[in-house]
């Protein structure tokens, strides 16, 4: 069997590898989605509500290879709200010498 197909072995033995990486680091993995959302939403709040800058130089600022489906800022309770690979996360704005905060909202 190997012998006769060598390149298929190797690439179930790499499938196998794979798999069991992402098995032992399914804690990070599942995380990952949440600093994404997370990141972005806080660091846009601070960006715009901190620092003042304009809302297009704070979207740009904030931009990542993996894109955000959704970034939502509410400049009446000063709220921003970002979605990312299947995440949401709300940041608001706690005072000038606060800054802003991540909501932690129960499962």
């Amino acid at each position: 069997m190997i012998r006769r197909h060598p390149f298929a072995c190797l690439l179930v033995l790499l499938g196998l590898l794979l798999a069991t990486l992402a098995w032992t680091n399914r804690v990070h993995l599942q995380a990952f989605s949440r600093i994404l959302a997370a990141y972005s939403a806080k660091e846009y709040c601070s960006c715009r509500y901190v620092m003042g800058h304009p809302a297009g130089y704070c979207a740009a600022y904030v931009e990542q290879y993996l894109p955000l489906s959704e970034l939502v800022d509410d400049e009446q309770r000063r709220r921003v709200s970002a979605r990312g690979l299947g995440n949401t996360q709300v940041a608001q704005w706690q005072g000038q010498r606060q800054g802003c905060r991540l909501r932690v909202e129960a499962p």
